[in-house]
């Protein structure tokens, strides 16, 4: 396989990278920032939060499965600009505050929106541009330009909120509360909805490789399942994948244990939870340059090894209000580990010599198990907060962390030992 970026400008990289948080913006970014306003304005709780995002799993894993081949049939700005035109009109039914059902609706619709639809076209679209040899910057920058986007969003997100907060957030109500979180939700909704028409028109890919992709995808898709089957390095992506996600869903957790055990107001607890996402970019571009200098699964173990020694911590219980550097330093660090697992597991894609052609059957069939983490670790996660008091809670959830970052830590150091062929 021989391609190159060199008909592939910068500006469509940061089109990908703006594209490719935006449509996440609204079924998850508001919830990890805003998370117990999120509960309290829709009344609902924890599990049944948990509830919404295990309908967006099952829902994503059944478009993972079409998504894939479907990427490999159109374009990239097409897919990605129709999806997300339609999340940010869901967003714009959830400042109507629907019920909990209609909640569940909502959410499944957002699992085919970002993921049918937009998925497997990004990660397909940032494979082109990265060429064969760059493919650890191209998904550095991926991941760590989303983590910025993320932040700005959330920052911006923040800003909204305290502006239509008229007095001290602890004396304010919870209809006021729940006002200012509507126009957050509206602006971001509009916000996403922009991007989508921005996308459309400018997320050009002229290379000769969307001629070959555009040549493969009338191969029967059963054909390409059968390719993609023949990797085995695909088997332990899924693994690798699962068990880095589910850290990353974790992250959702930042700002509420901020408020609740190191007992944050509302406003700084949502700054935690922004100013991580901030790392991310640096994450990113740092940890995408060295995997090109070395192997992208060498980071991916040392960042199992951080998640696994950081998880281990948190459910220690030793992480109290009285301990506010070591809430600082194992946050950070956790995000360090969680980031670099994050950003590397598709840029394995090159390193395993999976053919481009079928790029996104590989990415949607690896997905199927890789992103099941939506389905259950909310419920997971809202069951035990909602069962035990908050510090037994968080110290339940992080050892179960810590056991999924073990297994995916062997599962990185075998595809770390693997010959590549």
């Amino acid at each position: 396989m021989n391609f190159k970026n060199t008909s592939s400008p910068a500006y469509v990289i940061i089109l990908l990278i703006l594209a490719g948080e935006a449509v996440f913006i609204l079924p998850f970014v508001l919830q990890r920032i805003f998370r117990t306003t999120f509960l309290e304005s829709f009344s609902i709780s924890q599990t049944e939060l948990g509830s919404c995002f295990s309908i967006y799993g099952i829902v994503a894993l059944f478009s993972y499965v079409f998504g894939g081949p479907l990427a490999d049939r159109f374009k990239p700005n097409v897919l990605m600009s129709v999806a997300l035109i339609l999340t940010g009109l869901g967003g714009c039914y959830l400042a109507t505050y629907p019920s909990l059902f209609n909640l569940h609706i909502l959410y499944g619709f957002w699992g085919f929106t970002t993921i049918f639809l937009f998925w497997a076209a990004m990660i397909k679209a940032t494979r082109i541009w990265g060429g064969t040899d760059k493919q650890g910057i191209a998904f550095g920058f991926l991941d760590g330009g989303r983590g910025l986007v993320a932040a700005l969003f959330g920052s911006v997100g923040v800003l909204i909120f305290s502006w239509f907060i008229s007095k001290d957030i602890e004396l304010t109500s919870v209809e006021e509360r729940r006002f200012a979180f509507k126009e957050v939700i509206t602006y971001t909704s509009l916000a996403v909805i922009t991007v989508g028409i921005i996308v459309f028109f400018f997320l050009k890919l002229k290379t000769e490789q969307v001629i070959k992709s555009e040549k493969a995808s009338k191969l029967i898709t059963i054909e390409n399942f059968k390719i993609v089957l023949k990797f085995k390095t695909v088997w332990l992506l899924m693994i690798i994948i699962l068990c880095a996600y589910y850290g990353y869903k974790m992250t959702n957790l930042f700002s509420q244990y901020a408020e609740q055990i190191m007992y944050y107001d509302k406003i700084e607890a949502a700054k935690v939870g922004t100013y991580l996402l901030y790392m991310r970019p640096v994450i990113g571009i740092v940890i995408g340059l060295l995997a090109d200098r070395t192997k992208a699964s060498l980071w991916i173990i040392i960042g199992f090894f951080l998640m696994t020694l950081t998880s281990l911590v948190f459910a220690s219980g030793i992480i109290i209000d009285s301990t506010p550097l070591l809430f600082i330093l194992s946050i950070g660090t956790m995000a360090v580990g969680v980031y670099s697992a994050r950003v590397l597991y598709f840029a394995t894609l090159e390193e395993a010599k999976i053919p481009l052609t079928v790029t996104g059957t590989a990415v949607g069939f690896i997905s199927i198990i890789g992103y099941t983490p939506d389905i259950f670790t909310g419920l997971i996660n809202g069951y035990f907060l909602d069962a035990y008091n908050a510090e037994v809670g968080h110290q339940i959830v992080f050892a179960i962390m810590a056991g999924f970052s073990l297994v995916g830590f062997i599962a990185a150091y075998f595809l770390y030992k693997m010959p590549k062929s």
